[in-house]
């Protein structure tokens, strides 16, 4: 795995980062690598769980009905 070492960072930062693990249960370390890996998602992973999806829904012979009708229909009542 690769590090990431930080310069400069001011002190004031630390103590938030140090307050915000402990409030998590955690170390400074794991609060800072859970803070990058939320701030960069897999988005690559992600959208292949989303074309599984989308191919599951369309090999199933269930129909799903256009929302934007529904919500004309609830408006018009």
């Amino acid at each position: 795995m690769a590090q990431v070492l930080v310069r400069q960072l001011d002190s004031k930062v630390v103590l938030r980062l140090k307050k915000r693990a402990k409030a998590h249960g955690r170390s400074l370390q794991s609060e800072v690598k859970t803070i990058l890996e939320e701030a960069v998602p897999d988005y690559e992973a992600a959208w292949k769980r989303i074309q599984g999806f989308r191919k599951r829904m369309t090999k199933s012979a269930r129909t799903f009905s256009d929302s934007a009708d529904l919500i004309r229909e609830e408006r018009d009542r």
